[in-house]
């Protein structure tokens, strides 16, 4: 508790300083159609992740937070591992990510017992081809549905961390994401 009040400060301020001291950048705007950026990213697990590695084989659901150790993005975290169960029935691999660096988000994740990767950007590199990234230098918490042609299928920027997993189960059904046996 008394770590997330620290953090939690801490990124506040970072914020205040990165919005106030910071140029202002051209923002991508991505839409449904457009060809997802590509990304390759460490993940808590430890191993690199590529968007490349999934297309032709299944949908990605990158989900954008904003800090590890934060409150909105504890229980957005927490609610894709409690629907872990409902979200591993399609043919889909998703993600958490944000700008925090690859050993944050690893003891971010075993705090959590996540069940699927947190990646890391922590230059920030891909959060701005997704368009993600505010002033502060956090990312919005935005999340991305990619097809399986690697093309975004629907992005959620209205994203209610707390209920976020089923919310995202909700969306691959009425996209259509095809459901395993």
């Amino acid at each position: 508790m008394l770590r997330r009040l620290r953090v939690t400060a801490a990124a506040i301020a970072t914020g205040i300083a990165r919005t106030l001291l910071t140029r202002r950048e051209a923002s991508v705007q991505l839409v449904p159609g457009d060809r997802a950026p590509a990304f390759e990213l460490k993940g808590s697990d430890g191993r690199l992740h590529r968007l490349a590695d999934h297309v032709g084989r299944s949908a990605v659901v990158l989900a954008w937070f904003p800090k590890a150790f934060t409150g909105g993005c504890t229980a957005e975290c927490r609610s894709l591992t409690s629907s872990g169960d409902v979200l591993r029935r399609f043919d889909v691999k998703y993600f958490a990510a944000s700008v925090d660096d690859p050993d944050t988000n690893t003891e971010f994740a075993a705090s959590l017992g996540v069940d699927y990767p947190i990646l890391s950007d922590p230059d920030g590199t891909v959060a701005r081809a997704y368009g993600v990234m505010a002033a502060s230098g956090f990312p919005h918490r935005w999340t991305f549905f990619i097809g399986v042609d690697g093309r975004v299928l629907a992005i959620d920027t209205q994203v209610s961390a707390a209920s976020h997993g089923t919310a995202i189960a909700d969306r691959l059904r009425a996209l259509g994401v095809r459901e395993r046996l």
